[in-house]
């Protein structure tokens, strides 16, 4: 059956028909083909359930899963019982675990989170305790010669060390992911835009065109739509485009739909080094909307540095469901930078970053806001059946990424 709406949708999605818009039913929509959309259609692939992931992109993993640090993050940050805090603690377990039985790139580089005026170091040890409330090992408080003797390029007065923190190589966990799923009857269709949905006999319909149709969208007027997918249940794991998605669902409350806000990172990196200045992540002490200008490395020692904070408004919904966001980096964003490396970093020469990618993280608060949880909403929320959305689902979004499939599996398979 699976295997027949494919066909039926892509051979749908190569014309518009604007006589009566087909239908088909589906057994599960996984909506987004990010690392969570894609760890989630896996989970229920292997639970026996009949998966289509729809993604507006060309390819898997193109917007927010592609454009971060790549950090498997410990769970220090996030508020003792959040879903962030359990999901990460839980997700790193399993990220360690799976990267290491399916040999995906990784390494548990550890990270020094840094206190480079006696002003930060009350907050270094909120962060402390903080993560040994949410059950994260090994957290180790340094004096500032203690870590800098653990990397001679570092100036800091005190230092929490976080053993367990990594990086992972994203593109390569995401293909085994997804050749799971696939393995097990999961099935992805590209070039394919949920742009609405509608109420009828109790079950959710999603309103299906070609994503090359939406080009010449003015993003107000009526759509022809091309497919009407019918599914048990579905996953709205679209990242940047799950709110404005989910404010186009005819029936859904729109009071329960968290704002949108969007967050645009640039990150830089060293150029003219032969020799790596550091092995540990090196991270200040987090700042609004972010986790600061850190270092980051990849899996073959390139030092990066970032992300910036730039609030970014007027984002449509054409341009959220394409992701026509801006991602170009201005090299001249560097003499922002380079103030706030030197905290910690006071040997990084002028003229040494270059600029590197940006990416969006998609918020549910904005500038000055506190920071706010995962939203998962089921049916308990919003009285749609059958229908889950992921709201905010930025950092630690990766390392949380299986133990969030894991919870929808566990919670909303029927």
């Amino acid at each position: 059956m699976l295997k027949h709406t494919i066909r039926s949708l892509k051979k749908r999605l190569s014309s518009i028909s604007t006589t009566n818009t087909p239908r088909e039913e589906v057994d599960c929509v996984v909506i987004g083909a990010g690392v969570v959309g894609i760890a989630v259609a896996r989970e229920l692939a292997l639970k026996g359930r009949e998966v289509l992931v729809v993604d507006s992109a060309s390819n898997f993993g193109t917007g927010t899963s592609s454009r971060n640090s790549q950090v498997i993050h410990a769970g220090i940050y996030y508020l003792p019982n959040s879903l962030k805090a359990l999901f990460c603690v839980r997700g790193r377990k399993l990220l360690y675990s799976y990267c290491s039985e399916h040999g995906i790139p990784h390494k548990q580089t550890g990270k020094l989170i840094v206190a480079t005026s006696s002003s930060e170091i009350p907050n270094l040890y909120q962060l402390m305790n903080r993560g040994a409330q949410n059950g994260v090992d090994g957290l180790r408080m340094l004096e500032g010669f203690e870590a800098m003797k653990m990397e001679p390029q570092l100036q800091c007065l005190k230092a929490l060390l976080s053993p367990f923190s990594g990086i992972v190589d994203v593109h390569s966990l995401m293909l085994s992911l997804m050749g799971e799923a696939e393995s097990h009857g999961a099935t992805f269709s590209y070039n394919s835009t949920v742009i609405s949905g509608h109420l009828e006999d109790n079950r959710l319909h999603l309103h299906i065109v070609g994503s090359n149709h939406l080009d010449s969208w003015d993003g107000k007027s009526p759509l022809p739509l091309e497919l009407i997918l019918i599914p048990k249940l579905v996953v709205n794991s679209a990242g940047l485009s799950a709110l404005p998605l989910a404010r186009r669902f005819n029936g859904l409350n729109s009071g329960i739909i968290p704002p949108a806000h969007y967050a645009r990172g640039c990150y830089f990196t060293l150029s003219n080094t032969r020799v790596p200045p550091f092995q540990h992540l090196i991270y200040p002490i987090p700042e609004d909307g972010g986790l600061g200008v850190h270092v980051t490395l990849d899996l073959d020692g390139q030092i990066k540095f970032g992300p910036d904070v730039e609030w970014i408004h007027g984002v449509d919904d054409k341009s959220s469901f394409l992701d026509k966001y801006d991602y170009s980096v201005s090299a001249s964003r560097a003499e922002r930078f380079y103030p706030e490396i030197r905290k910690y970093y006071p040997n990084l020469r002028d003229g040494s970053l270059v600029p590197g990618y940006a990416g969006i993280r998609p918020k549910i608060t904005g500038p000055g806001q506190s920071h706010i949880d995962f939203v998962i909403q089921g049916e308990d929320s919003h009285q749609l059946p059958g229908l889950v959305n992921l709201f905010g689902i930025e950092s630690p979004g990766l390392t949380s990424s299986l133990a969030i499939a894991e919870y929808i599996a566990a919670r909303f398979l029927k």
